[in-house]
């Protein structure tokens, strides 16, 4: 039977064909640490127990029927003071505040708000998903390639040569998949850059919209800051759609709340597309969301909690492959600042197994470990960047500390075997 051209066309998740693969060695008896999916275990991670038991109570209230299109307003309203309390951002919630089903019903309406099939949409790589809404629509789709010496975040100057005449330019700090952010100074040039384009836009020309994925915003390490645009340059406003949620901050992925935020028209506009979709989230787990948000004390000593454990992980990680490149072997990782995630690189390419097979790409190597050292991380080539590019998320809300220090002694075997 004949499909439409945009499902055989359509790429499917390469994180999801990686993490079949592992479940079905692991069907077979393999014990692997599966460090690929963005997601945490929840015997690991809990979500709130505040947060557990409010959805608990919103069921025993019978609150199953349909929320607003846009929302709860008491849970828009809790959203708008989590914002200016730990953000400094001041949106309201009658008509700059949207709740969906979690960020990816956010940003497909924020895709389908701004941008026209053939538009040009920019944006980095390595980034999560954006070139598949391009694909979606049928944009064009500019990936950026960026730099490990500027920890993989796009600048001003690699993103000048593609802004003129663009819809969209998505950006997301901390980013998935490196775990790294923007400067402050990064930022600013990014932002006078989308400044500048939008001074050349004829009056009533559709402008440059910013995309900011600000998800792990709550979920940063030690002296790094999350900053975002509209704080840096309050002219954008009127220009930059944000995506946020509770997802990752409150290792939430299951609860399945997210909320957007931006011009009042924009806002709009994406709760029309998200209410055609149906993608608004559960009516009892946003009550529940808009209780737990409330109590500010009680979240903030949940953050603080999750922040160390998370931190812990990462910096395990870290410390284990500096150790592993101290020792000589062709491996470095980039210092965790936010998200659950660290940059590792394997540069084993054209390296020969002990069965003689060459690793002639990253997923190459990545195989490799999941057979040989019962390890998966997810190459950076799923974000848009070459198969030739040696560089790999590892994402650790899955795992415990302590297996992740277990993991390094088998990396470094699996290592040694390599001609």
């Amino acid at each position: 039977m004949s499909v439409s051209a945009l499902a055989q066309n359509l790429r499917g998740s390469e994180i999801i064909k990686i993490a079949a693969e592992i479940n079905e060695l692991k069907r077979k008896g393999e014990n692997i640490a599966n460090l690929t999916i963005g997601d945490f275990d929840s015997n690991i991670y809990p979500i709130p127990a505040e947060l557990k038991q409010g959805i608990i109570e919103a069921y025993g209230q019978n609150q199953t029927n349909y929320p607003p299109a846009d929302g709860m307003l008491n849970l828009r309203e809790s959203v708008s003071k989590f914002l200016k309390q730990r953000c400094g951002l001041d949106y309201a919630a009658a008509n700059e505040i949207l709740i969906s089903g979690g960020s990816r019903p956010l940003i497909y309406s924020i895709y389908l708000a701004v941008v026209n099939p053939g538009e040009k949409v920019v944006f980095p790589a390595p980034s999560w998903n954006n070139n598949h809404y391009c694909d979606l629509l049928k944009a064009d789709g500019i990936m950026v390639q960026t730099l490990p010496e500027n920890n993989f975040m796009p600048t001003a100057d690699e993103l000048r040569p593609y802004i003129k005449g663009a819809a969209l330019l998505a950006l997301c700090s901390p980013l998935n998949p490196t775990g790294t952010m923007f400067s402050k100074k990064d930022l600013e040039e990014i932002c006078d850059l989308v400044i500048e384009e939008n001074k050349t836009r004829a009056e009533g020309e559709k402008p440059l919209y910013l995309l900011y994925d600000q998800i792990y915003s709550q979920l940063t390490f030690g002296e790094h800051k999350h900053y975002d645009p509209v704080t840096l340059r309050p002219e954008l406003r009127n220009y930059t759609i944000f995506v946020d949620g509770g997802s990752k901050c409150f290792a939430a992925t299951g609860v399945r709340v997210g909320w957007g935020f931006g011009p009042a028209k924009i806002v709009n506009n994406m709760k029309a597309i998200v209410g055609h979709m149906g993608a608004w989230a559960p009516k009892a787990e946003q009550v529940a969301m808009a209780k737990y948000l409330a109590g500010e004390s009680t979240v903030n000593t949940y953050l603080d909690n999750i922040k160390e454990h998370v931190q812990t992980s990462l910096n395990s990680l870290h410390s284990g492959f500096q150790q592993l490149k101290a020792e000589g072997f062709a491996v470095d990782s980039i210092e965790p600042m936010g998200a659950i995630y660290l940059t590792i690189k394997i540069d084993y390419l054209g390296k020969t197994t002990p069965e003689g097979k060459v690793l002639e790409t990253a997923t190459d190597i990545n195989f490799y470990l999941i057979k040989n050292a019962g390890i998966a991380f997810v190459p950076f080539s799923a974000f848009g960047t070459g198969e030739d590019m040696a560089w790999f998320r590892a994402s650790v809300g899955t795992i415990t500390n302590e297996d992740i220090q277990l993991t390094i002694p088998r990396i470094k075997a699996a290592l040694e075997k390599l001609k």
